[in-house]
């Protein structure tokens, strides 16, 4: 298989290999075409809609003719800034449920579930990031025993010199990621002279177990790494006796997140993921689907599954709210995608918000969530962030995410603090990146592998994850967070 035409509609087909300029498939080329490029089936006039996965991607600038390569040199996008959309009703029904598969994992006194039994040290401000990294290098090395996984420091700058809603924000996700069912326990450590007061996020989380919560204000005590250890001894003397046990997958959350997109990302890699996402909701799960940016023109696909008027109304709000967000400091939303997307064949942000969305799968839309929001409703919900890796994965985290399905076709080490399995588009990059890729989906076209017989092996494999088997990024310690910002820094 050397090309594929993605929907019958379209106008051009995408290399799945590199193709030289001669060769008379899927037409006779013009010149040489790189491996998830465009190519021209039939001649496109200047100004007309560049088509591909059956939705427009674009603009030609010029005349393209047939066999031509269709990229950023003969392609403009086609966005512009706010727009209307119409509610069109409610959606066909729900795909019929199926039973539920399981996992191992951890059921918390406060109903949420984990996949992990990690201790977290949450900073309330970045000026105590490295005691935080200190106590937690001390506990791994310490204090690991019966199920405790790892000691993770969640470090961040903020918490300080920040002011309304941007220091909400910080608050507010620290907050979720310090209820976090993979966490087992947790110690939250402030300076004390932070914005960010310990007293203020002490309120802000509500009622803890203070077996399981902790607190530590370095400057009351006269040797702060002393008192911060042992906090961490109480702690991992509670969380060191929870035990796994079966649950249903009805309780996972998972996060869908691309980095590093190429050409065949929405072909192969974003696919599998949309197969999933599409099963585990059958079975009763939820998964989150973020990146703004990466849904400008592709969002009405989504507005067309949502359940109501009323979480219709909250998507369009969610869209156009991002794009105000643009405008406020002066950006066009089309300043996407990254240089590596488009070496990889992406020529627009509508290419690749059309390959972006299919990790949502065809699941009708449940929610739409606020930065810091926890998950209210299961299903497909959508989730405010912007598309940079590291941000998003800690939002889908904030939300509830216990992994993160992470799809790529250029390659990151990145991780999160949940597992945050990496999944390549192409064979290349699986190949040639071992210690950063756990799962090769180039194979659905470069190896010709059996669709289905994949999606149960990727399943599987997630089902694994969630038992405990590591991923990558938890292999080679690849586990951090950063806060999404937008305000004055004092």
């Amino acid at each position: 298989m050397r090309y594929i035409v993605i929907n019958a509609l379209d106008n051009v087909a995408v290399a799945l290999t590199d193709l030289r300029c001669g060769e008379s498939e899927p037409v006779s080329l013009l010149e040489d075409v790189p491996r998830g490029h465009k190519i021209a089936l039939r001649d496109i006039a200047a100004g007309a809609a560049v088509i591909k996965y059956g939705m427009p991607i674009g603009m030609a600038t010029r005349a393209i003719r047939t066999g031509e390569r269709v990229h950023t040199h003969n392609v403009r996008t086609g966005l512009d800034s706010l727009l209307s959309y119409q509610y069109d009703g409610p959606p066909a029904a729900d795909q019929a449920a199926v039973p539920a598969a399981h996992f191992m994992g951890f059921r918390r006194e406060n109903g949420a579930v984990g996949i992990r039994n990690h201790i977290f040290i949450i900073p309330t401000v970045g000026c105590v990031n490295k005691l935080a990294e200190r106590l937690a290098a001390m506990g791994n090395r310490e204090l690991v025993h019966g199920s405790i996984d790892r000691f993770l420091a969640l470090t961040h700058p903020y918490g300080c010199s920040q002011m309304g809603r941007d220091h909400e924000m910080t608050r507010s996700v620290l907050a979720a990621l310090a209820r976090h069912g993979n966490a087992g326990a947790v110690l939250v450590v402030g300076l004390g002279c932070e914005n960010n007061t310990l007293a203020s996020f002490r309120e802000l989380l509500g009622p803890v177990d203070e077996r399981r919560v902790r607190f530590l204000l370095a400057q009351d005590d006269g040797d702060e790494v002393a008192a911060g250890f042992a906090e961490l001894v109480r702690l991992a003397a509670v969380a060191a006796t929870d035990q796994r046990e079966e649950l249903p997958s009805s309780e996972l959350i998972v996060g869908l997140k691309c980095g590093g997109s190429d050409g065949l990302s929405g072909i192969t890699a974003n696919a599998l993921v949309g197969r999933f996402s599409d099963r585990l909701l059958g079975q009763g799960g939820s998964t989150l689907l973020s990146e703004v940016p990466e849904m400008f023109g592709a969002e009405t696909l989504l507005m067309r599954r949502c359940r109501s008027r009323k979480i219709f109304d909250q998507c369009v709000g969610m869209i156009n709210d991002f794009k105000r967000y643009f405008a406020r400091y002066g950006q066009v939303i089309y300043e996407n995608p990254s240089p590596g997307n488009k070496d990889g064949g992406i020529s627009t942000l509508e290419d690749k918000s059309l390959g972006c969305t299919q990790k949502g799968g065809c699941g009708l839309v449940s929610g739409v969530l606020d930065i810091g929001e926890p998950l209210q409703a299961k299903g497909l919900n959508l989730l405010t962030g912007p598309g940079n890796d590291m941000v998003a994965t800690t939002l889908l985290t904030a939300a509830g995410a216990q992994l993160v399905l992470f799809t790529t076709g250029r390659g990151t080490p990145f991780g999160g603090v949940v597992p945050t399995i990496k999944i390549a588009s192409n064979s290349a990059l699986a190949q040639r990146k071992p210690r950063w890729i756990d799962f090769d989906a180039g194979r659905l076209v470069e190896a010709g592998a059996d669709s289905a017989a994949l999606d149960d092996e990727f399943f599987a494999q997630v089902l694994a994850v969630a038992s405990g088997a590591p991923a990558r990024n938890e292999q080679e310690g690849y586990e951090e967070i950063a806060l999404f910002k937008d305000g004055v820094t004092l």
